[in-house]
């Protein structure tokens, strides 16, 4: 069984630490096998903004997990705690994967945890994190990054963000859509999405895109361009494109690769489709289309993901470490 640690100090934000919380402390309905074993670790009671809490394990035990999430830091005028910044830097050094929730950058950081490597937080404290931390690579228009065994994330809905993303890789896409619907929140946002969309969002019942985007989803398997899309909506190509960066923070083309990808994995994980027929059901066309557009999008062909999530299952409570495809 994964174990899930939550590294936790006084002046943690309540938020992001109880998001995590509910990610990884029950499996949702039709989830069958063990979940994650959830343990709060930290120095004897802690308060987290009007909450006090009793944690499991002290920072101690952080080495011991096989993933360390770090929450927001409250009071980014002061250094994090010398006792947590050395718990998540022993726990990294000891196998463990290590993920940042919003202004828990500034631990990581501390930790020496990110030098060299590109890495987000809060788009208000990115400039904050870049000026005390210049050997990182702080990129300020991402929801999360994931860079393995080290992974940050954006403020208070990119955590949750980052927080499936963890399930998606451990468990498989259908898993953490199970866990998205259980939440009521989107079931995937691209780590590359931009942080805030600066153009107010209208009601989805009015948005342009609100009748345009289920259609698409029922269709993936049809060969659907952007002049599609624009005529469906009613709009020239141009101005789809801005509502679909308003509403999405990406393009129509990027977003619809996405939809296919993702359909993709379920079918791989849930089916025994051929890759030939995962391809025609997802509007590939072709098995070496879609070859190309996962292994470069997930990081795996086609077949090696099946076999892994095929094989997640019965492994999920031999208590090693796994952290998904690699």
């Amino acid at each position: 069984m994964d174990t899930v640690a939550l590294a936790v100090t006084d002046g943690m934000l309540p938020f992001e630490l109880s998001l995590a919380h509910e990610v990884f402390g029950s499996a949702p309905d039709g989830v069958t096998g063990p979940w994650y074993r959830l343990l709060v670790c930290g120095p004897g009671p802690v308060r987290t903004g009007r909450f006090l809490l009793e944690p499991d394990r002290g920072l101690d035990w952080l080495p011991r997990a096989d993933t360390v999430i770090v929450p927001g830091w409250a009071d980014l005028d002061e250094a994090p705690p010398a006792d947590l910044v050395e718990a998540v830097r022993a726990a990294h050094a000891a196998g463990a994967r290590v993920a940042s929730l919003c202004t828990g950058a500034f631990v990581l950081a501390a930790a020496g945890l990110l030098d060299g490597l590109r890495a987000t937080t809060h788009w208000a404290h990115t400039r904050t994190l870049a000026d005390r931390h210049p050997e990182v690579d702080v990129d300020p228009d991402v929801l999360y990054v994931d860079n393995g065994s080290v992974l940050s994330s954006a403020g208070k809905a990119a955590a949750m963000d980052l927080c499936l993303h963890l399930v998606r890789l451990d468990r498989g896409s259908a898993t953490a859509n199970a866990v998205a619907r259980r939440l009521v929140v989107p079931p995937h946002r691209d780590g590359g999405q931009a942080q805030f969309i600066t153009a107010p969002m209208p009601a989805p019942d009015h948005h342009p895109l609100a009748e345009l985007l289920p259609w698409v989803l029922e269709r993936l398997d049809r060969p659907l361009t952007v002049e599609d899309l624009a005529r469906r909506a009613g709009m020239s190509s141009r101005h789809l494109g801005r509502h679909f960066r308003s509403a999405t923070g990406t393009t129509p083309l990027r977003w619809l690769l996405t939809q296919r990808i993702r359909r993709a994995q379920e079918l791989l994980e849930t089916t025994d489709d051929s890759v030939d027929a995962v391809a025609a059901a997802t509007g590939m066309g072709t098995a070496a289309t879609l070859r190309r557009h996962f292994n470069r999008t997930v990081g795996l062909p086609p077949d090696t993901y099946r076999r892994t999530f095929r094989a997640r299952e019965p492994l999920v409570g031999d208590g090693g470490r796994h952290h998904g495809p690699t």
